[in-house]
């Protein structure tokens, strides 16, 4: 099979043929057909998580077909259609997974990070953390809802019941996100980077009440504001964005520094508080939504050899939407 590898932390993605992966007890053999581009392969990429395997496929928002089946699978036939998220696996005896917040395990493995991912035409899953997809959507746009859906409804579910939510960096979660919000009756501020006035219009386009740079403070108090950008400054701005007893929530796997900020703009009630990974109930109540709401992902599609290109756009800040690499028929 044709894979990109990252052999080196802070090198670029190589070309590879490796063999087709046997599936032992357990197992899925999928063959990709989508695979979505996250934030979180950039930093994988770029040596800022710690202890990857290596070599090693990237990719996490994986949408494929069932091949084959390991010993012991039972309840998946081939030919299925299933998506594997971030949780490949956990022990399921600590204290962690036997109070059901086995996103905390730490034993955890995660796909493409500890075992080879999706950048690639087939790989291997745990039938039991795989996802049933729905049906009536193409490969491409299911793909981000496998992370950048996840991880955001977790994250949403963490502001409780606000209202008025802000959204911090507009990217492949804030725009799933942003239409479960409208959905819900909530009020949606959308914060991009500043001067990113394509971005903005974006966020209008699905329904935001207002959209403006993060360097900005919006026209009303905020009840919560959800962080999808990696960047510490953020927390301080949007502290101060928020109203008392408003709760800012910190999205992703890995964040710059937080700067010292005063006590005043936390005194209040206000809270801050990460998500971490996410749980099998996670994704069935999540694929669960999706079916009720009408979320459009909009996607840039990239062929599997242009990995490296996809990851560097993100960097850039040049996607709208979500980059979700296709694989060749």
């Amino acid at each position: 099979m044709r894979a990109m590898l990252l052999e080196r932390a802070g090198a670029p993605l190589t070309p590879a043929d490796r063999p087709v992966p046997i599936p032992g007890p357990g197992q899925l053999l999928l063959r990709v057909r989508a695979c979505g581009v996250c934030r979180t392969d950039l930093h994988i990429r770029d040596g800022e998580l710690p202890r990857p395997k290596l070599p090693l496929i990237l990719g996490h928002e994986i949408v494929g077909e069932v091949v084959s089946t390991g010993a012991g699978v039972t309840d998946v036939a081939t030919g299925t259609r299933m998506g594997v998220p971030w949780l490949a696996h956990s022990c399921g005896r600590c204290d962690y997974c036997k109070r059901g917040l086995e996103n905390l395990c730490e034993h955890a493995l995660f796909t493409g990070y500890h075992v080879d991912g999706g950048y690639a035409e087939y790989t291997l899953a745990d039938h039991r953390y795989c996802l049933p997809l729905p049906a009536g959507r193409d490969d491409a746009g299911l793909a981000p809802l496998l992370c950048a859906g996840l991880i955001g409804y977790r994250a949403l579910r963490m502001a409780g019941e606000a209202r008025r939510l802000g959204l911090y960096g507009f990217g492949a979660a804030a725009h799933i996100i942003a239409q479960i919000a409208r959905h819900q009756g909530r009020e949606v501020y959308a914060f991009t980077r500043p001067g990113d006035a394509e971005g903005r219009r974006f966020a209008l386009e699905l329904g935001a009440a207002w959209a403006g740079g993060s360097d900005q403070t919006p026209p009303r108090p905020l009840d919560a504001a959800l962080l999808f950008a990696p960047v510490g400054a953020l927390v301080p701005a949007a502290l101060k964005a928020v109203a008392r007893g408003g709760t800012v929530v910190c999205a992703g796997i890995h964040m710059s520094e937080i700067p010292a900020f005063p006590y005043d703009i936390l005194w209040g009630e206000r809270c801050v508080r990460s998500v971490a990974n996410l749980t099998r109930r996670d994704g069935a109540e999540f694929m669960a939504l999706s079916k009720e709401v009408p979320i459009r992902t909009h996607v840039q599609r990239f062929p599997l050899a242009d990995a490296n290109a996809a990851l560097d756009q993100l960097r850039a800040g040049r996607l709208r939407g979500a980059a979700v690499l296709e694989m060749p028929a």
